[in-house]
C-alpha cells in the first residue's frame, strides 16, 4: 500500500515537472520565434529609421524606395547613385520564377519604388524627371536586362511635401478581414480615378458591387486554385515565405506570418506551432483568398494597360498602384494586391495554353484592348497592418 501511494505521488510530481518543462518549451519557442517582437529587430529598422535617418540627396530617395510595395516582398531592385541622378536596375536574381515568367510583376515592383523616390525627391527640394528605358518583356524578362529600367534625373526645385510622401512610412499591405458593411464611397472612387487620369495606355477599373465584382472575385479564387495545382508556381511562391524569426532577420524579405492578416492570438499560436507543409500553406492561402480576401472586400479594382508586355507602361502601372496605396493609407483605408488572375495569364502564355484567364478578364472589362496587369482590393480594416521585413540600403546599392 505504501509503495503504491509513493508511486502515485512520484507520478504526480513527474507529471508536474513535465508540465513545467512543456510550458517552458512553449515560452522559449514563443520568444525564439518573435511572438513578443512583432515589427522589431534589424529586418524592420528601415521602417523605423527612414524619417529620422533619411538624410538628403539621392540616398534619401533610395531609403524611401525600399519601402515600396512589391510582389511577394522580393524587393527586386538595385540603385546606382550619382550626385544628380539615380539609375534603377532590376535585380534579376530576385524573381518569382513560374509565378512571373515575363518579369512583368518585377517591373510593377520597380515602378512602386520609383514612385516613392519621385515623391521624396519633391519633398527634398528636387524637380525630378523620369527617363524610362524602352524595352519589352519576353520569357525570362526584358530584352536588355543589363540596362537600367529607369533613370531619375534630379534638378533643383521647390520643396513639396505631399500627403502621399507623408504616408510612405505608414503604407503596409493588409491581408486581414475588411468591414463589408463600410463601402468605399463613390466620392473616394472618383478621387482614385483622378489619380489614374492623364496616363496614356493605362486605365483603372473599380467594382464596388454588382455582377462584375462578383465575377472578378470568382476569378481571383479560381486563379488561386490553378496556381496551387501548378507545382512549379506553387513551389516558386513558397520559396519566399519566411516562417521563423531567424530566417526573417537573415533574409529581410519575403512574406511572414505577421503579414498574412491573422488576428493577434491566432498569429501568436501560428508562430509557436510547427510551420505548415507546403500543401497545408497552399490550402490556408486558398481558404483565406475565398473566405477573407474576396468575401470581405468592399471594393475590387484592376489597373489595365493597352500593352501587357511593354516595360515603360508596366513601370507606370506600378507607379499608379503605389500612389493609390499611399492615397488609401492617407484616407485610413487598407489595401492588398490580389494579382493571381494576371499571373495565370502570364503562365498560360508561357506554356502555350488556351488563354482562358485572359478571355475571362476581357469579359469583365468588356474591351480586349484593356488588359489587367494588376488586381487589388480596398476597404476599411479593424486593426492596422503589420510591418514587412526590408533589406537595408547598403544591400541594394550597385557596386
Amino acid at each position: 500500500m505504501t509503495r503504491t501511494v509513493m508511486s502515485r505521488r512520484g507520478f504526480l510530481k513527474s507529471l508536474a515537472g513535465l508540465s513545467i518543462v512543456a510550458a517552458g518549451g512553449v515560452v522559449y519557442r514563443a520568444w525564439d520565434n518573435g511572438v513578443f517582437d512583432v515589427g522589431a529587430g534589424p529586418a524592420y529598422e528601415p521602417w523605423h529609421d527612414w524619417r529620422d535617418d533619411m538624410g538628403d540627396g539621392p540616398l534619401a530617395l533610395v531609403r524611401a524606395g525600399i519601402l515600396a510595395s512589391n510582389a511577394h516582398n522580393t524587393q527586386p531592385w538595385r540603385f546606382e547613385l550619382a550626385e544628380d541622378r539615380i539609375a534603377v536596375y532590376a535585380d534579376h536574381e530576385r524573381h518569382l520564377g513560374a509565378f512571373d515568367p515575363y518579369r512583368r510583376e518585377m517591373a510593377l515592383s520597380l515602378g512602386c519604388a520609383i514612385e516613392n523616390m519621385v515623391l521624396t525627391a519633391k519633398a527634398q527640394g528636387f524637380a525630378p524627371r523620369m527617363e524610362l528605358a524602352q524595352d519589352r518583356f519576353g520569357l525570362g524578362g526584358p530584352a536588355h536586362p543589363e540596362r537600367p529600367v529607369a533613370i531619375l534625373h534630379l534638378a533643383p526645385g521647390e520643396a513639396e511635401e505631399s500627403e502621399l510622401f507623408r504616408a510612405i512610412a505608414h503604407r503596409h499591405t493588409h491581408r486581414g478581414a475588411y468591414d463589408r458593411e463600410q463601402p468605399v464611397s463613390q466620392a473616394l472612387q472618383d478621387e482614385m480615378q483622378s489619380l489614374a487620369g492623364g496616363r496614356d495606355g493605362i486605365r483603372l477599373f473599380l467594382f464596388g458591387g454588382g455582377p462584375a465584382k462578383a465575377r472578378l472575385g470568382e476569378l481571383i479564387v479560381s486563379a488561386t486554385e490553378e496556381i496551387i495545382a501548378d507545382h512549379a508556381m506553387a513551389m516558386d511562391s513558397a520559396a519566399w515565405f519566411r516562417f521563423d524569426w531567424r530566417s526573417i532577420q537573415q533574409h529581410r524579405d519575403g512574406v511572414t506570418l505577421d503579414t498574412v492578416g491573422l488576428p493577434p492570438l491566432i498569429n501568436a499560436v501560428a508562430k509557436i506551432v510547427p510551420a505548415p507543409s507546403p500543401e497545408q500553406a497552399d490550402q490556408q492561402w486558398l481558404d483565406a483568398t475565398r473566405n477573407v480576401h474576396v468575401a470581405t472586400a468592399p471594393l475590387l479594382g484592376m489597373i489595365t494597360v493597352g500593352d501587357l508586355y511593354d516595360q515603360p507602361t508596366t513601370l507606370q502601372a506600378g507607379q499608379l498602384w503605389q500612389r493609390l496605396h499611399l492615397w488609401a493609407t492617407a484616407r485610413g483605408l487598407a489595401a492588398q494586391p490580389l494579382n493571381m488572375p494576371p499571373e495565370r495569364v502570364d503562365r498560360e502564355a508561357e506554356l502555350g495554353l488556351e488563354p482562358r484567364m485572359a478571355a475571362a478578364l476581357t469579359g469583365i472589362t468588356g474591351d480586349a484592348g484593356w488588359r489587367p496587369t494588376f488586381v487589388f482590393r480596398m476597404g476599411h480594416a479593424e486593426r492596422p497592418a503589420r510591418l514587412s521585413p526590408r533589406r537595408p540600403v547598403e544591400a541594394v546599392l550597385a557596386a
